[in-house]
């Protein structure tokens, strides 16, 4: 809830926050690519508004500092965050498109250097 909270709020700052975390963390977690393609689909002018806040409250709950597991934890630190990520990408999987993927793809081959 308080992730969606935040979404709705800030949604420039989550999305701000996600390219910081990735950039930290991005190449240690195995799915960097769909928290990517969420991004690039949340940020597309085209996409609608609905799904924007689907995917920024999931965004918004990757980000967080204190989640129920905390993400410093190793190993399962972020299992908690991809089952968010992977929820929301099910729930908006049509609105994803391959351009969105295409450009995660991209944007970890050159190792997160485009903002």
């Amino acid at each position: 809830m308080e992730a969606m909270r935040r979404a709705a709020k800030d949604e420039k700052g989550v999305f701000s926050d996600t390219w910081r975390l990735l950039k930290r963390v991005g190449k240690n977690i195995p799915f960097a690519e769909d928290v990517l393609a969420a991004y690039y689909c949340a940020t597309d002018p085209t996409t609608e508004r609905r799904v924007k806040l689907i995917l920024a409250g999931a965004l918004a709950y990757f980000v967080m500092p204190f989640d129920v597991l905390p993400d410093f934890m190793p190993l399962i630190g972020f299992t908690d965050d991809a089952a968010v990520i992977a929820t929301a990408i099910a729930t908006v999987s049509r609105a994803i498109k391959p351009e969105h993927r295409d450009r995660a793809k991209e944007a970890l081959g050159k190792g997160l250097e485009e903002a």
